[in-house]
């Protein structure tokens, strides 16, 4: 049966992949994306791999929570089922960089904003699932829970890596708090993409040998949204669950991440 697919992250890289896959197998798409040039190029692509079938996109920038209140209205607005929201917009950045929230960006972009889209859209996911595109990057941090002290601290991979442990607990503590809706998430491999910002580091997301094509990493992505395999709040590397490292499968810290997020992004 054809599945209404949120992707966040949709007009470039892995998330577009997965999305021109999955609206060629029938799927109704919807599109998320911060530039509105490349998120129309995005859902043109999308239309042609489904034969036709324009998918709705909307722009929204996580560094701004007001966009993802708005974009959570929008969907609520436009979409009476959603049966998939793939939490893929992300980030890293060579400097720290405040909010207008008053967060460190990557955590906001990769943690704070899709944890508040997903808890705003909680209801209209029930009996659906989330997955959460994470990375093995996560070893190289454990997030705190006082938000201020990620800018105060900022250390480039340091403070992605909180950010990916962060995705991580999340999905296991919906899967505790949310049992009628199915939480993963996953490592895509490292993926030849534009991510990232920094001379060096686009450099190697171009041109490092040996990385994943968006094209398998969207179809890790696809297979994530549709296969009824999964373990719910599991963390996947490949097709396969996976064991993270030790702070990122801590339930305590994943209890307190979640009250501090909620806090921090005004839901409580």
């Amino acid at each position: 049966m054809p599945q209404t697919i949120v992707i966040t992250g949709g007009s470039s890289g892995i998330g577009l992949a997965a999305a021109e896959q999955l609206a060629a197998a029938g799927d109704e798409i919807v599109l998320v994306g911060r530039d509105p040039d490349r998120l129309a190029a995005a859902a043109a692509r999308v239309e042609a791999a489904g034969n036709g079938r324009a998918p709705l996109h909307f722009r929204a920038d996580f560094e701004n929570l007001a966009d993802v209140r708005q974009l959570a209205a929008n969907l609520l607005d436009e979409l009476p089922e959603i049966h998939v929201l793939a939490n893929n917009a992300g980030g890293i950045i060579a400097r720290p960089r405040e909010t207008v929230d008053g967060f460190e960006a990557t955590m906001q972009c990769n943690h704070l904003g899709p944890f508040l889209l997903t808890n705003l859209l909680r209801e209209r996911l029930a009996g659906g699932r989330v997955v959460n595109t994470a990375s093995r990057a996560h070893m190289q941090g454990r997030p705190g829970t006082n938000f201020a002290d990620e800018y105060k601290s900022y250390s480039q991979w340091r403070s992605y890596g909180a950010s990916k442990s962060a995705n991580i607990l999340f999905a296991a503590e919906a899967a505790r708090r949310w049992p009628d809706v199915l939480s993963v998430s996953f490592h895509p491999g490292v993926v030849r993409t534009n991510f990232g910002s920094g001379r060096l580091t686009r450099f190697f997301y171009r041109y490092a040998p040996g990385l994943v094509t968006p094209e398998a990493a969207g179809a890790l992505l696809a297979w994530l949204c549709t296969t009824s395999e999964l373990t719910n709040g599991a963390y996947y590397d490949g097709r396969k669950v996976a064991r993270p490292a030790a702070h990122a499968r801590d339930p305590e810290l994943a209890a307190a991440l979640w009250e501090s997020s909620r806090t921090a992004t005004g839901l409580t």
